[in-house]
């Protein structure tokens, strides 16, 4: 016979599965119901016994991690402080909601000539606001254009306009100084109501501070990037100059130049610049320090330009191969001495082979220049130079570049020039004026 429960005289299962038959003797009852409660006291031992299982079931908000120690004397309590990623994120918000509004895209336009005919092109990059009334800090080379091959002509920016955070207006700005040497400029947009950025303290970075990276790459406005501090007082060389940058790998893309690098307070601590980029390359970007851009701002703002101290010598450098032929140390050959200019006045002659500025060997114009211009107007310096067998050390006090000694210094830049040394047969040298 068969039930509900598929149960039957000609299977094992007894009658009395039926509950509906009445209570069952208190005896069958009393030892499954202690086994129970042994079996699972036993599991909930074992499950708070284990961290991980203890925390899921009744959660912990600080936790102490007690390192064990292979000792019997004595054990030692060490706590983890962990910043939760809650903290982390707080601070970037705030970190991009204070320097966003500070942090203009900047767009240029500019003529392409070529054997093809003309056209219009655009440029796209950033710029940082440093006061309310409309001065501008980016790169220069973000508003400088200009380039010319032997099949065409790229003229400097004829058109230059800015976009505010949030904003859709193409404002106007025109041009208040620029420096080639350390690739920075000032422009100006006509408003008074705007949020300047806060600038911070790079000579007191850190590797590995929090670092993050505000601007308008690959037009895509007003975009953040985090990363950390990688290096500080790095050396690079880009298009034959050498820059003292900031690393970091927080994301800098085309048109993140000019954009700014700040710290976790919000305060600008470099001005976005570089990037290396290539096969195997990632998270390897380089910003201006903020510091050292300070005083070039100001007399951009002031001057319209740059004023570095001059010491009054065009030179070219000596080659290794003059230095064996020779037998004349490695430096750069005076191919003229300035009238009433500081080497003039200390004693320096054309045919000296300038050796060492200061306590620095100087072999190449970017180490003159780097070592000069870490000095003012009016510092008196030291230079050794090598003379007819003998090295001299005379003082001089860095002068002004003369206004019409910049022009033909520019002249002199711009032109392929062959200079010789005494008795050199014609050899070509590196021709630089200074």
């Amino acid at each position: 016979m068969e039930n509900g429960f598929n149960i039957s005289q000609d299977n094992n299962f007894s009658n009395n599965f039926n509950s509906s038959k009445g209570p069952r003797r208190s005896g069958s009852f009393f030892v499954p119901f202690i086994s129970g409660i042994l079996g699972a006291s036993l599991v909930l031992g074992v499950c708070f016994g284990v961290p991980s299982i203890k925390q899921k079931l009744i959660g912990t908000s600080n936790v102490t991690y007690l390192p064990s120690q292979d000792t019997s004397t004595e054990k030692r309590d060490t706590e983890i402080n962990v910043q939760t990623l809650a903290n982390f994120s707080d601070t970037t918000v705030e970190v991009a909601n204070k320097v966003l509004p500070s942090v203009v895209g900047i767009t240029i336009e500019y003529q392409v000539n070529s054997f093809f005919g003309s056209s219009t092109a655009k440029a796209t990059g950033s710029g940082i606001i440093i006061s309310e009334d409309g001065y501008i800090v980016t790169n220069n080379h973000v508003i400088e254009s200009a380039t010319s091959t032997s099949y065409y002509e790229v003229t400097s920016a004829n058109k230059i306009t800015v976009k505010i955070y949030n904003s859709d207006e193409e404002i106007p700005a025109e041009v208040v100084g620029k420096d080639e040497e350390t690739d920075l400029a000032v422009i100006k947009i006509d408003r008074t109501d705007l949020v300047a950025a806060d600038l911070g303290d790079s000579d007191s970075l850190r590797v590995g501070e929090f670092a993050m990276a505000i601007g308008n790459p690959i037009d895509l406005p007003s975009t953040v990037t985090t990363g950390i501090i990688s290096a500080v007082n790095r050396e690079v060389t880009a298009d034959g100059r050498v820059y003292n940058v900031i690393q970091t790998d927080a994301a800098i893309n085309s048109g993140n130049s000019g954009g700014a690098l700040v710290n976790q307070n919000g305060e600008v601590i470099g001005i976005n610049t570089l990037k290396l980029s290539g096969s195997g390359i990632e998270g390897i970007g380089f910003a201006i320090p903020i510091s050292s851009a300070r005083t070039i701002i100001d007399q951009l703002i002031e001057f319209k330009e740059v004023k570095r101290p001059f010491l009054g010598v065009e030179y070219s450098t000596v080659s290794d191969a003059e230095v064996e032929r020779y037998n004349i140390p490695k430096g750069l050959y005076v191919e003229r001495v300035m009238e009433n200019g500081s080497a003039k006045e200390a004693g320096v002659e054309k045919g000296d082979i300038i050796t060492k500025f200061e306590d620095h060997e100087v072999k190449t114009s970017t180490e003159l220049n780097k070592y000069k211009n870490e000095h003012q107007i009016g510092d008196k310096v030291k230079i050794t130079v090598y003379r007819q067998g003998e090295y001299k050390e005379l003082e001089l006090t860095l002068g002004e570049k003369p206004a019409e000694e910049e022009t033909e210094e520019q002249e002199d830049k711009s032109r392929v020039t062959i200079q010789t040394v005494p008795d050199s047969g014609g050899s070509i040298f590196d021709f630089f004026g200074f």
